[in-house]
C-alpha cells in the first residue's frame, strides 16, 4: 500500500514537471504566444524612452555665408536646495522652529553642525568655480540673486495661501496673481508679523521652481567641461547642463530680416501640442516675430528622434532624428553690412542719427540684395535687451523697409506719368506750364516756387518746354498734379496697383512642414492708394476703396493719403527697369537643396508701351545726368558712367511727415541691373539728404560685382 502511494506521488511530481517543461518549450518555440506578448509588454512598460535632440538649421545668405547658427554650450548649474543654505532667511526660519523645518533644510539634533557642513559644501563650490575664470564675488552675487528670486516667490505664495486681504485682491479684479508683489508682502507682514511670515514662507517647499537648477557659469570649451566633471563629480546639487546657443555672426546686420529666437509663447506651444516629438521642451527656443527665424520655424527646428528600450536596456523601437533644414536668403550680407555701417557713420552721413530704410533689388531676378532698417539691434543680445528695445521711441525692432509706410513724394511721379501717357490723357510733347505764380487754392505749389519764387518755365531755355521728360527731370509739382487730376480715379489707382502699391508685396515662402497649422509670412503694411486706409487685407483691385476726385492732384505729387513702403518703391523701379515686367521680389532662394523657382513664370507684363518706357527712362536719366536735374549735382562726378553704369533716378521730398527719398535703377552693358529705394525720416530734401547716399550705395553694388564692367 505504502509503495503504491509513493509511486503515485512520484508520478504526480514527474507529471507536473513534464507539464512545466512542455510549457517552457512551448514558450520558447512559440514567441508570438500571448505569454510572450505579456512578458514583452511588461518589459516595455518597465523600460523607458529617450528623446534625441535635434539641431536647428542654419540661415545662410546668397553666397552661403552663415547668418545664424546653433552651437552647443555647457553651463554649470546649481540646485536651489544648495544655494538656499547661504540664505540667512532660511537659516533664521530653521532656528525659529526646528520642528517645523522642511526637507529642504537639515533638521533634528545636531542641525547646526549639519548646516555648517552644508555651508562648507557651498563654499567649496564657489572656490572651485573660481578655477574657471569666474570671480568668487560674481558667483556669490549670482547665488544671492537666485536666493532672492526664490524667497520672493515663496513669500508671495505663502501670502496667497494664508488668507490675503479680500479688499486688496478686489482692487485687482479679484485676481490674486495680479496683485503687485510689494503690496502682497506688505499685507502679509501686517497680518502675521516678521517671524510668522518667515516660518510660513519657509513652509512653502512644494513649488516646481524649487527643484529647478540655476546657471552659475558657462564652461569654455571641452577642457573646461572635462575639468568641471572631475571637480564636481561627487558634489550633490551641482550638474553640467548642455544647452544650445543661437549665434548671429553679423550682429546687427539685417537683424529685422533674419529675426531671432526666444522662449516659446503659448501660441507657439499650441502649434505642436499634439506631437510629442515636435512640441517645445522647457528649455527650447523658437523664432519670434518676425524675420526668417519665425517664418521658417517649422523647417529650421527639425524634429526630435526617440529610442524606446525595455527593462533589459534593449532598443525595441527607434524613430529617426530630423535635423533642421538650412535656409538660404537672397541677401548679400557683406553688401548689407557695408550699407548699414556707411549710413551709421556720422563723418560720411550727416543724417546718421535719422531713422532710415534702404532696399536694393537685383533687377533680372527680383532678389532682395539688401534690406536695411535703421536703427537696428544686435541679434546676439536682443533677448536680454528686449525690454529696452521694445520701449525705445526710435523703434529699432521695426522693419521700416516693409512694415512702415510713408508718403512717397516725387518718387511716385514716374508711375503717374506712365498712367497719364498710357491712358492718353497727355502726350510726351504736350506742355503743362509752370509759371512763377502762386497755385490756385486747393492746389499744390511747385517746389521751386516755394524755394526760389520761380517756375519751371523760367528754368527751361532754348525753346524747351515743360513737357513730360523735363517735368520728370525738374520734378514739377504743377505738371504732375494737373496730370493726375485729368485721370479717372480708378485708372490712376489701377496703375498704382499694377506696380505693386496698395497691397502687400507678394513673396514666395518655403513650404511649411505639414504638421504646421499656419503658413507664416514677413509682416508687412500694404500702404494706401485710396482716400481712406483699408481696414482689410487687399487681395484684388476690386477691394480698393475709391479715391476722391479732389485728392487725385495730391496723389500726383506723392502726398495726400497715398502711402507706400520702401520695398514697394524698389520693386516698382525694378518693374520699369525690366521694361514693364512686374515680378514679386524674392527673399528666400532655396530650402536645403531645393532649386529656386522658375523666374520666368513670376514675371507679369503690365502693359507699358515701348514709347512710354522710352520717355520714362529719358526723364529719369536726365534727373541724374543733365544740368538742372534734381540729383545732377550729386551724380555728376560719381564716376559711374566710366564704369559703364547708367543711372536712372528720382528724388522726392514730403511734408507732414517730412522725409527725403531717392529711388531709381542702374544698369550696365551686359544687361545686369539693380533697383534702389531709400528714405530718410526727417530729411528735408531728396536731392541733398537722400541722393548722395543712394549714389554711394550704387557704387557699393558696382564693387560687389552686381554692376559695371564691359
Amino acid at each position: 500500500m505504502f509503495n503504491n502511494r509513493v509511486k503515485i506521488f512520484v508520478g504526480l511530481i514527474v507529471l507536473l514537471a513534464a507539464v512545466g517543461v512542455l510549457r517552457l518549450v512551448h514558450m520558447q518555440l512559440a514567441p508570438d504566444s500571448s505569454i510572450h506578448e505579456q512578458i514583452n509588454r511588461l518589459k516595455l512598460e518597465a523600460g523607458g524612452r529617450r528623446q534625441i535632440r535635434t539641431a536647428r538649421g542654419r540661415i545662410l545668405d546668397r553666397n552661403g555665408i552663415v547668418l545664424a547658427v546653433s552651437r552647443p554650450k555647457f553651463e554649470l548649474h546649481v540646485d536651489y536646495t544648495l544655494t538656499s543654505l547661504l540664505d540667512d532667511r532660511v537659516k533664521r526660519a530653521m532656528l525659529l522652529d526646528r520642528g517645523d523645518a522642511r526637507p529642504l533644510l537639515p533638521t533634528g539634533d545636531g542641525a547646526g553642525a549639519e548646516l555648517k557642513a552644508a555651508e562648507q559644501t557651498v563654499e567649496q563650490v564657489i572656490d572651485k568655480c573660481s578655477h574657471f575664470a569666474a570671480a568668487a564675488r560674481s558667483i556669490r552675487h549670482k547665488i544671492t540673486e537666485i536666493n532672492n528670486r526664490m524667497w520672493l516667490l515663496r513669500t508671495f505664495i505663502a501670502w496667497a495661501r494664508n488668507g490675503p486681504d479680500p479688499a486688496l485682491v478686489a482692487r485687482y479684479s479679484g485676481n490674486v496673481e495680479d496683485v503687485p508683489v510689494a503690496e502682497a508682502i506688505a499685507d502679509f507682514q501686517r497680518k502675521f508679523g516678521p517671524d510668522k511670515c518667515l516660518l510660513l514662507t519657509a513652509a512653502v517647499t512644494d513649488i516646481p521652481e524649487m527643484k529647478q537648477s540655476w546657471p552659475l557659469l558657462e564652461l569654455d570649451g571641452a577642457d573646461d567641461v572635462f575639468a568641471a566633471q572631475v571637480e564636481f563629480l561627487d558634489t550633490e546639487g551641482v550638474r553640467i547642463i548642455p544647452r544650445t546657443q543661437r549665434l548671429y555672426p553679423w550682429d546687427a546686420a539685417a537683424a529685422q530680416t533674419i529675426g531671432w529666437v526666444g522662449p516659446p509663447r503659448p501660441s507657439d506651444k499650441n502649434r505642436f501640442a499634439d506631437d510629442r516629438l515636435n512640441r517645445y521642451l522647457g528649455d527650447e527656443l523658437c523664432g519670434r516675430p518676425d524675420g526668417a527665424e519665425y517664418i521658417c520655424e517649422t523647417l529650421l527646428r527639425g524634429r526630435r528622434g526617440e529610442m524606446v528600450y525595455d527593462i533589459d536596456g534593449r532598443v525595441v523601437k527607434q524613430s529617426r532624428t530630423l535635423q533642421g533644414t538650412d535656409i538660404n536668403l537672397s541677401l548679400d550680407i557683406e553688401l548689407q553690412r557695408r550699407i548699414q555701417l556707411y549710413l551709421e557713420d556720422c563723418e560720411l552721413n550727416g543724417n546718421c542719427a535719422a531713422a532710415t530704410a534702404v532696399v536694393v533689388l537685383d533687377v533680372p531676378t527680383g532678389d532682395i540684395l539688401a534690406m536695411v532698417s535703421l536703427p537696428s539691434y544686435d541679434l546676439n543680445t536682443v533677448r536680454t535687451d528686449y525690454a529696452g528695445l521694445a520701449s525705445d521711441p526710435n523703434r529699432p525692432l521695426l522693419n521700416r523697409a516693409v512694415n512702415q509706410h510713408y508718403p512717397p513724394g516725387s518718387v511716385i511721379k514716374p508711375v503717374i506719368l506712365v498712367a497719364g501717357l498710357e491712358a492718353g490723357e497727355i502726350t510726351p510733347q504736350e506742355p503743362i506750364n509752370c509759371r512763377a505764380q502762386e497755385a490756385p487754392d486747393g492746389w499744390p505749389n511747385c517746389w521751386i516756387y516755394n524755394q526760389y519764387g520761380i517756375g519751371h518755365d523760367d528754368t527751361l531755355s532754348g525753346g524747351r518746354q515743360n513737357y513730360s521728360r523735363n517735368a520728370l527731370k525738374g520734378s514739377c509739382n504743377i505738371y504732375f498734379s494737373r496730370l493726375a487730376d485729368r485721370l479717372q480715379g480708378r485708372t490712376l489707382q489701377r496703375w498704382l496697383f499694377k506696380f505693386g502699391y496698395g497691397r502687400r508685396t507678394a513673396m514666395e515662402y518655403p513650404q511649411p512642414n505639414p504638421a504646421a497649422d499656419t503658413n507664416r509670412a514677413l509682416r508687412q503694411t500694404q500702404g494706401c492708394i485710396s482716400s481712406i486706409l483699408p481696414q482689410d487685407s487687399i487681395e484684388s483691385f476690386d477691394q480698393i476703396p475709391p479715391l476722391r476726385a479732389n485728392e487725385k492732384r495730391y496723389f500726383g505729387i506723392g502726398q495726400g493719403n497715398l502711402r507706400v513702403t520702401p520695398l514697394q518703391v524698389a520693386n516698382a523701379m525694378a518693374t520699369l527697369a525690366r521694361g514693364g515686367f512686374f515680378m514679386p521680389p524674392r527673399l528666400f532662394l532655396s530650402v536645403g537643396s531645393a532649386p529656386p523657382s522658375d523666374l520666368r513664370r513670376r514675371a507679369e507684363d503690365i502693359g507699358i508701351s515701348e514709347q512710354t518706357l522710352a520717355v520714362i527712362r529719358d526723364g529719369m536719366s536726365a534727373v541724374v545726368n543733365e544740368p538742372g536735374g534734381t540729383a545732377y549735382s550729386q551724380f555728376s562726378r560719381s564716376g559711374l558712367a566710366r564704369m559703364h553704369v547708367d543711372v536712372f533716378g528720382k528724388t522726392g521730398s514730403t511734408e507732414a511727415p517730412e522725409n527725403a527719398w531717392f529711388a531709381g535703377f542702374a544698369t550696365d552693358r551686359s544687361g545686369r541691373g539693380i533697383s534702389i529705394s531709400l528714405v530718410v525720416e526727417g530729411g528735408r530734401r531728396g536731392s541733398s539728404d537722400a541722393a548722395p547716399l543712394a549714389r554711394d550705395i550704387i557704387g557699393f553694388c558696382v564693387e560687389a560685382g552686381y554692376l559695371g564692367g564691359d
